[in-house]
């Protein structure tokens, strides 16, 4: 009984979200509220418990990040970034878009994704505000390309942390292994760009000129707190590359922003104003409601259920996991989807496993996870992140608006890993 009701509320508030008959973030906690109220999460599962809890340092890295946001806000380098960038491409909107997604996807790889659309974020907004285009299609871009140039790596995302950790792959596995496939589709994800906006590549020429007119250190407002901002996010991003047996990287942006509102002299009122309390209501709200389906075993089911399927058959298990894992991730976050998966790679991949050594797994598994992620407006915590960030200054993106352009990205990927994988690992 328990595990159908989660599954039907999992569903509905799934079904409310898409459709947007309510608010996102009152679909997440009435959902959460309901399983709850039922007896499938109780107080320890629900906020201590590893695998059912809300993933607080998921929550308290965001916040930590949009501390650090709010700060340099108040220095101008996002102005100055702006029109360094914008006169860069010429004023020219596709460029200026090449411009944003190879900067965050590169950056993705060595950050933590939800990090760099934290960043890369309000400079987008400013720059399409001066040449006169809609910001929407280029947040979109940009947390498509978070989630592609985070795959890349052993930092560059969450689930690649877990499964590293489990595996005992290192960094240079993950960039010799995956990063070859990503430059790749980075390359292929900027020329779709061209077709997939094409609309949008209609800039204002009165504001282009008034742009290369500009002197972008002029947009500097507070150069001495701009330097020590500066210092304490070179130390911060030092921190998360630490492995997480050092410090958390939720710490790491915690003790940032602590020390960065000392070193400002800012009020509340002025560096809290760019928390994105709706983002967090709603990644909580979201956590729950996967949490009551891991409670439940539905989770373990799927698990359990593909390794019976693929028994000792490494070709039909690679495709397996990579397609199984995007359609999966496109619904349910990769984070506790990755983490219930892993086991179930590892006793594939053991020494005493049918598919012993077969390292190729844990590359389908990660590529559909993360690439899969790009499906959907909530299939990725950098795609909620962009959501918010842009009804905040305006400019609403409805779940389906994003999903017509990722749903068709993560397609396109995912399908070219499949022929990645085959012809490296199993031909």
């Amino acid at each position: 009984m328990a595990l159908w009701l989660a599954v039907a509320v999992f569903a509905g508030a799934y079904v409310l979200i898409a459709t947007e008959r309510i608010h996102r973030v009152a679909a997440a906690l009435g959902g959460a509220g309901i399983v709850v109220a039922a007896g499938i999460l109780d107080a320890h599962a629900l906020f201590y418990d590893e695998a059912t809890a809300i993933d607080w340092n998921v929550i308290f890295l965001l916040f930590g990040m949009m501390v650090i946001v709010g700060v340099l806000r108040h220095t101008g380098v996002f102005e100055y970034v702006a029109i360094w960038a914008a006169k860069r491409a010429r004023g020219d909107p596709y460029l200026v878009m090449v411009l944003l997604v190879v900067m965050t996807a590169t950056s993705s790889a060595f950050l933590n994704n939800v990090t760099v659309v934290l960043l890369v974020a309000p400079v987008t907004l400013l720059v399409c505000e001066r040449i006169g285009v809609n910001p929407v299609p280029y947040l979109i871009a940009e947390a498509l390309a978070s989630n592609i140039g985070g795959t890349a790596t052993l930092i560059g995302d969450p689930p690649n942390l877990i499964v590293g950790s489990r595996s005992g792959l290192t960094f240079n596995d993950f960039v010799i292994h995956l990063a070859p496939i990503i430059v790749v589709l980075l390359v292929v994800f900027v020329v779709m760009c061209r077709v997939l906006f094409r609309s949008t590549f209609v800039a204002d020429p009165g504001k282009v000129s008034d742009v290369m007119t500009l002197i972008e250190r002029e947009a500097i407002q507070d150069s001495r707190l701009l330097a020590r901002s500066l210092v304490v996010l070179a130390a911060v991003l030092v921190g998360f590359v630490l492995p997480p047996a050092v410090i958390e990287p939720s710490l790491v942006a915690l003790l940032g922003a602590g020390v960065l509102v000392l070193l400002s002299g800012l009020g509340p009122d002025e560096y809290l104003v760019d928390i994105e309390w709706e983002t967090l209501l709603f990644f909580v709200g979201l956590f729950v409601l996967v949490g009551a389906l891991v409670e439940v075993g539905a989770i373990d089911k799927l698990a359990d259920g593909l390794a019976d399927a693929v028994g000792d058959d490494v070709v039909l298990a690679t495709m397996t996991l990579l397609f199984a894992s995007a359609i999966l991730s496109a619904f349910v976050d990769n984070i506790p989807y990755v983490a219930t998966m892993a086991p179930v790679v590892a006793q594939l991949t053991a020494p005493h496993g049918p598919l012993t050594g077969q390292t190729v797994l844990w590359w389908a598994l990660l590529l559909g996870a993360d690439l899969g992620g790009n499906a959907t407006a909530v299939g990725a915590s950098a795609n909620v992140v962009i959501l918010g960030i842009a009804k905040r200054d305006g400019y609403p993106i409805s779940f389906w608006e994003f999903t017509k352009y990722g749903a068709v990205v993560a397609l396109v990927t995912v399908l070219l890993c499949a022929p990645y994988l085959y012809l490296r690992y199993l031909l």
